[in-house]
């Protein structure tokens, strides 16, 4: 097919790695590559400099595409960093002698933490031991029996008193249930019966009634006395307990200060303990007792009760963070971020029917377990948990963590519980993210600015340099290592780099989502394994990508059959006028193919201008919309430079029946326009994709190859006849990466790609025509496309003018259409 716009040569279609310019045989003699982030300099610097930033607010935000692998690069590469960085403190909960429902936090050394458990474990276990020992010791005895002695010595006394003097005055003084009793007496000194009461005369009964209150009176002061005996005993007897407590839990307390002394927080807790334990000395006393026994009628297997008796859990530690095997500042991934992950909770455990909860049973979150380094979670995530991401703002704000029971927070119940005391928080949020997500919460979150301040964000694709192609090599070498994966040869490499710019539909450019790349090396080294072979080479990479594409393409396969039946009618020979082959590109979830689509349009008398059947009928976007307006423009620009021009046309989609969107039909609908105004033919045998400016440029557009497959693949199934061809931009060339078997028919010269920078370019193609030159009297040259478009235009103008009606103003309509002809709207 000869035309002065020349078809590219094969070479220009594909770009190729030659694997003899690879410097390896395979991936396995490569050193591993020690970045683990490859061509994502700019987010790089955002994360180091969010990183240094310790002032609040600069949290960081990941911003790329989901198959970057954007969780992985922030955690490898942060976890690099922060290994540089010092170790966080242990967080204990221990607690609160002064206020019960409020547990302490203590902050201790990285790594004391679990000794400090450990030592307060011992602390309590050996004053269990030893106290009862000390208390049960003769010396112990000796003391607490003169204490005892002096006491029984001094009340023994005061009664005796008491009853000398009863008896001198003759009563006698009797104990009973109810106390001490006077009673008077006989002269056998024996108590007097009512029957010797009544004997007495009224003045013997009055002398005794007065003794008698006398004598009770001196009980009284008796009583008294042996009270505050009593009491001076019992003064005596604490103060005994207590010097002896004091010195046996002094004596183990002195040195677990000494060990602590650097830790302020310790030293106030263990002196709180120290007095709690001998305010309390009494629960000491008792020996420990064997292994709790199951209550009957519980259910076999651990039973839920506390680890030690109730009045000795309050000494315990609940080490709730322990960096003692943490080296730097901790990385944590949360992928879960729902409140109690992420804030911790507070457990409750069943006894006998009843629940209760204490300062052990509080569990950490992950921002306790990041706190000091770096917390990183997906934003999704995080937004999909509206509680925790209010919650997370609030704690960022505050820069303290609290843990809150959930259900009371909200109010959901009011059950009594612990309200432990809040950690301060000292952390680095890292989310990660599409672009879209970090744009929509900077613009309707107003302390999401303040709160996330450096954007980190991702690229999609790197340069293709000879250092990137080594760097990228390495990569797949390190990956192949880690995942125990066969190493590649240099066929495969090469391969995997070509893949890698299809991806990207740019040949300067390799991409960079390495989630996709992963997959491609997993999927080979499975047919590898299928093949027996020791190392993964080109045909198990192509066999990869093929086996995915088939396992995507049913919807692909299903279109081509019906256009191969002309069920859907696409003509891929012949010439005709208005229509032309027009290159859309149809999206599943996961996979895109090309699909070719006949535009025509129909020209006829009236001053509608050019009417869109599928926008009128709202099947089309606003870019399409767009896309129609510049068209009229560029029409109006070639037609309408010398006269007023009046027709109607429209242009149709057929056979569509989804939504159209996007300007890249908006030179092939210039195309069939301008073929239905001149009534020149179109080669059918040619499909044509590309936007146009105003000024008849043709504009690069995406999915090229994928349109171009999708035209050559319909072409190849009614037969190619060496005239058939895509009609591309001249800038889409460098996105040219067909798949080989275009290649080799374009080699073969079974099939054409030729590029256009200009419409009339594109005509010159399309009909073997040129388009014409506008001359000094404002004509196109004789026998041009643009002229016999121009001789019809005026044509139906004199028509449009002779067949006028007057309007309103007794003006014919015809008289005034210096703009109606290129309006999409229809010229209203």
């Amino acid at each position: 097919m000869s035309n002065e716009v020349k078809g590219l040569p094969a070479e220009e279609l594909r770009a190729h790695f030659e694997p003899e310019l690879l410097s390896f045989d395979t991936t396995e003699s490569l050193d591993a590559l020690e970045d683990k982030v490859v061509g994502q300099e700019r987010a790089i610097d955002a994360i180091k400099f969010g990183m240094g930033m310790r002032e609040s607010g600069y949290n960081i935000f990941i911003a790329g595409p989901s198959k970057a692998g954007l969780t992985y690069i922030a955690k490898t590469f942060i976890e690099d960093q922060a290994k540089q960085q010092p170790t966080p403190p242990d967080w204990c909960y221990v607690f609160n002698f002064k206020e019960q429902d409020k547990p302490k936090c203590l902050k201790v050394s990285a790594g004391r933490g679990k000794v400090l458990k450990k030592d307060m474990n011992e602390f309590i276990d050996t004053l269990q031991k030893k106290i009862p020992e000390v208390f049960d010791s003769d010396d112990y005895r000796a003391k607490e029996g003169e204490v005892h002695q002096a006491f029984e010595k001094m009340r023994r006394e005061y009664i005796d008193e008491l009853s000398q003097e009863a008896r001198e005055q003759g009563f006698i003084l009797q104990f009973s249930q109810v106390g001490m009793v006077i009673i008077p007496s006989n002269k056998e000194g024996e108590p007097m019966t009512q029957e010797d009461l009544r004997h007495l005369s009224e003045e013997e009964r009055l002398f005794l009634r007065n003794k008698s209150d006398e004598l009770h009176e001196k009980m009284k002061d008796a009583i008294k006395k042996i009270r505050e005996a009593e009491n001076e005993f019992k003064d005596k007897h604490a103060k005994l307990d207590n010097e002896i407590a004091l010195f046996v839990v002094g004596q183990l307390m002195d040195s677990y200060e000494e060990k602590y002394q650097d830790d302020q927080e310790v030293l106030e807790y263990l002196k709180e303990a120290q007095e709690d334990i001998l305010e309390n000395i009494d629960d000491f006393k008792k020996k420990p007792e064997g292994a709790q026994q199951q209550p009957p009628g519980q259910p076999s297997g651990p039973f839920p009760v506390p680890p030690r008796e109730a009045n000795f859990r309050k000494y315990d530690v609940n080490v709730l963070i322990d960096n003692s095997e943490t080296q730097g500042a901790p990385v944590i991934v949360e992928s879960n971020p729902a409140y109690p992950n992420l804030f911790g909770s507070i457990e409750r455990q069943a006894w006998f029917g009843a629940l209760f909860t204490d300062h052990t049973m509080i569990k950490p979150g992950s921002l306790h377990k990041a706190n000091g380094g770096y917390l990183v979670m997906k934003a999704l995530d995080l937004l999909k948990w509206f509680i925790s991401y209010e919650a997370l703002k609030r704690a960022l704000r505050d820069r303290e963590i609290r843990i809150e029971d959930l259900g009371e927070l909200y109010g959901i119940f009011s059950t009594r519980t612990i309200r432990p005391a809040p950690i301060p928080l000292d952390i680095k949020i890292v989310l990660t993210g599409d672009p879209y997500i970090y744009q929509l919460l900077y613009s309707y979150d107003d302390r999401f600015q303040k709160l996330f301040k450096v954007k980190a964000h991702m690229s999609d694709q790197m340069d293709k340099r000879d250092d990137k192609i080594l760097e990228c090599s390495r990569m797949i070498a390190r990956y192949c290592r880690d995942h125990k994966l066969k190493h590649l040869d240099k066929t495969g490499v090469a391969r995997v780099l070509e893949y890698s710019i299809e991806m990207t539909e740019d040949r300067d450019k390799l991409t960079l989502e390495l989630g996709t790349i992963a997959d491609l090396l997993r999927e080979s080294n499975y047919f590898a394994g299928l093949d027996s072979s020791e190392v993964v080479q080109r045909r198990h990479v192509d066999e990869a990508i093929e086996k995915r594409k088939y396992r995507s393409n049913l919807l692909e396969e299903r279109v081509k059959e019906i256009i191969e039946k002309d069920i859907i009618w696409v003509e891929t020979t012949g010439e005709k006028v208005g229509q032309v082959n027009g290159l859309a590109v149809l999206m599943t979830s996961d996979y895109m193919f090309g699909r070719p689509n006949r535009i025509t349009a129909t020209v006829s008398v009236g001053r509608e201008g050019t009417v869109s059947i599928d926008r009128e009928s709202k099947m089309s976007g606003s870019t399409h919309t767009k896309g129609l307006m510049i068209l009229s423009s560029l029409f109006r620009e070639r037609f309408a430079h010398n006269k007023p021009i009046s027709f109607s046309s429209s242009l149709c989609f057929e056979q569509s029946y989804g939504m159209i969107d996007g300007d890249s039909a908006s030179s092939t609908e210039f195309y069939v326009l301008v073929s239905a105004m001149s009534e020149v033919p179109i080669k059918q045998g040619i499909a044509v994709t590309g936007s146009v400016s105003q000024k008849g440029e043709v504009q690069p557009i995406g999915g090229v190859n994928h349109k171009i497959k999708g035209f050559f693949d319909i072409c190849k199934a009614k037969g190619l006849t060496g005239d058939q061809g895509v009609m591309i931009p001249s800038k889409n060339i460098r996105n040219l990466m067909l798949e080989q078997e275009v290649v080799d028919a374009v080699a073969e010269g079974k099939f054409h790609i030729w590029p256009v920078s200009t419409v009339e370019e594109g005509l010159k193609i399309l009909t073997g025509l040129e388009a014409g030159t506008l001359q000094a009297d404002g004509t196109y040259s004789e026998g041009s496309i643009y002229r016999k478009a121009d001789d019809r235009l005026r044509e139906i103008s004199e028509i449009v003018r002779k067949f006028g009606k007057e309007d309103d103003n007794g003006k014919k309509s015809g008289d005034d259409d210096t703009a109606g002809g290129g309006c999409p709207h229809g010229g209203h």
